[in-house]
């Protein structure tokens, strides 16, 4: 079944098109384009109000001479080269600006979205955030790049080619503006109804976006359970409801656009049959209902491409509305307005205090319950128990990924919440039970721990990982692309580099979570030797199921229902009896 699109900003979604306004804080910093752009979008729309009095300057100078007609023509064909030099600017000019601010706006959502907490990525898949990011910035560029300037453009030729029909025969133009009342009334119904659809239409693309994303990034495991058949029914049924909802913008668009030119095109030959017989009666000149009809027909083509565009604003304007959403989302985390920064050097003293919290999505669960525990200066402490005790939860905490709904978590006696996060996440390193591989080179994956760093020194936090033989037998050694999600690589050398990477950043306290765990036995000892040697002289927080990766801890903090259950080195532990004996038999012993 498919899901339905998820709202990241729970408030009332706007249905005018003044949403665009959101584009200025964008545009502005371009005004001197702008204007460059809208100069060659007025010279354009003025010569093309020029070419009709040339017309019938020729038409009515046919009986002038054939040296005046002359002259009419060649006037006539510097007009048409200057009209294709300024569109031809304004185009250059105008679509600059589109992908500059588009590009901008690419920026600031991405900027914005990549630090928010991990509460926000609870609610809102990655795959709806990168829809927005592409489909929706696309609809901008395509508003930006074209549409409002062939909206000015065309309004600027209806004015303009109003004000000529005035000039050349009042009696027909006011005919003409009888039939303006009849054309806004499909425009202003059903324009309502297309900002609905477009809003409706961007948010089952984006689903199916996430839906995609989520399910191929998941490939091997929906292979592996057969799964392929409700995998691609889950996508087709998510697909056909943007369709469905596509199908519902295209025909409400269309009867609109039918509607508008039908009843424009009508009035205007209704007024050209009257300007013929005015024409017959010799009340106007030949040339006069040329020109007369050149300008009508202008006027006409302008509302009724005004009315086309309408729609692009529509859905532009849904767009908008969609990106400034996630611009405008409050984050559950906020760094301080004048932060306390961390003493240097960073001695790694860690202190929970009364700590209690429930993840949001699951508010009935307490995934820690008066948690209190102090880590000293280059202690090496173990987190112990069952799935879901609460020990990755405290790994978390002490990142500033959540913070606590009661009590403190603090880092050499300062809350965190009294610091930048980007200041005292400085002096941590972290190795996550599922290591994140970039589609990128070996090198610049262990590189990504301290960027300043030299190749020898990557090399050689490759050798301390236990992964410089694999990395130079790979293809191009270090420079080897290991894929997306590093899908060339086998779990354990992922795991490898991943440690490589922390021992890289050189940081005062390690956060290791199951560091260990995909890596067979002869590598996990060498490995662990190596985490052996970095855990000196710095504070180490090692999350682990196998105890045997733990025994050699300072401190083995047991940890079971979110809370405290025991302390203590492995032997105390063992002959205290209690959860962690149990653990220990269960995992040291047959029985």
């Amino acid at each position: 079944m498919a899901r339905s699109p998820k709202v990241i900003v729970d408030r009332p979604t706007t249905r005018r098109i003044g949403a665009l306004r959101a584009l200025w804080p964008f545009v502005r910093p371009y005004r001197g384009l702008l204007a460059a752009a809208l100069a060659a979008l007025m010279l354009t729309a003025g010569i093309s109000l020029v070419l009709p009095v040339a017309v019938r300057r020729i038409v009515d100078g046919f009986s002038h001479g054939a040296q005046l007609l002359d002259e009419y023509f060649v006037a006539a064909l510097g007009i048409a080269a200057l009209l294709g030099l300024g569109t031809a600017l304004r185009y250059a000019l105008v679509t600059r600006l589109g992908e500059r601010v588009v590009a901008d706006i690419r920026r600031a959502v991405f900027d914005r979205v990549i630090g928010l907490s991990p509460a926000f990525y609870e609610r809102v898949m990655t795959g709806e955030i990168i829809s927005r990011i592409t489909t929706d910035t696309t609809l901008i560029l395509s508003v930006i790049g074209s549409s409002v300037s062939l909206a000015l453009r065309q309004a600027m030729v209806a004015v303009g080619g109003l004000v000529m029909l005035l000039l050349t025969s009042v009696k027909l133009t006011g005919l003409m503006l009888l039939i303006v009342p009849v054309v806004l009334v499909p425009i202003i119904v059903l324009g309502r109804r297309l900002r609905g659809l477009s809003r409706e239409n961007q948010d089952w693309i984006a689903a199916s976006s996430g839906t995609a994303s989520e399910t191929l990034l998941a490939a091997q495991t929906v292979q592996a359970y057969t799964a392929e058949a409700p995998a691609r029914a889950a996508f087709a049924e998510v697909t056909e409801r943007s369709f469905a909802a596509a199908a519902r913008r295209i025909r409400v668009r269309s009867v609109m656009t039918a509607a508008v030119i039908f009843l424009i095109f009508a009035g205007v030959i209704g007024v050209l049959w009257i300007g013929a017989r005015d024409v017959a009666h010799g009340a106007m000149t030949v040339g006069e209902l040329v020109q007369f009809v050149i300008y009508a027909v202008m006027v006409a083509g302008s509302v009724g491409a005004l009315s086309e565009i309408w729609g692009e604003l529509q859905r532009a304007a849904g767009a908008t509305e969609r990106l400034g959403e996630l611009l405008a989302t409050d984050d559950t985390l906020a760094d301080p307005a004048d932060p306390v920064p961390l003493p240097q050097p960073v001695r790694g003293q860690i202190d929970l205090t009364d700590v209690s919290l429930h993840y949001p999505t699951r508010p009935d669960v307490s995934a820690l319950k008066d948690v209190t525990l102090a880590i000293r200066p280059g202690e090496t402490v173990a987190l112990v128990g069952p799935s879901g005790a609460g020990k990755t939860t405290v790994v978390q905490l002490i990142q500033r990924f959540w913070d606590p709904e009661r009590g403190s978590v603090a880092i050499d006696g300062i809350d965190l919440r009294r610091m930048a996060r980007a200041d005292f996440r400085q002096a941590i390193a972290l190795v996550p039970q599922d290591p994140v591989i970039f589609a990128t080179t070996a090198r610049e994956n262990i590189r990504f721990g301290r960027p300043g760093a030299s190749d020898a020194e990557i090399e050689a936090a490759a050798r301390a990982a236990n992964a410089h033989d694999f990395l130079t037998a790979l293809p191009q050694g270090y420079d080897s692309e290991v894929g997306e999600r590093g899908v060339m690589l086998s779990g354990g050398q992922k795991q490898r580099i991943a440690i490589a990477r922390a021992i890289l950043r050189d940081a005062p306290i390690l956060l290791l979570d199951e560091a260990t765990s995909a890596l067979d036995a002869e590598s996990e000892r060498a490995v662990q030797q190596a985490v052996d040697a970095l855990a000196r002289g710095r504070t180490t927080i090692i999350v682990a199921h196998r105890l045997a990766t733990v025994k050699k801890a300072d401190r083995i903090v047991v940890m079971e229902d979110g809370g405290i259950v025991q302390q203590g080195t492995h032997d105390e532990l063992v002959a205290q009896g209690g959860l962690y004996a149990r653990l220990a038999r269960l995992q040291f012993t047959d029985g």
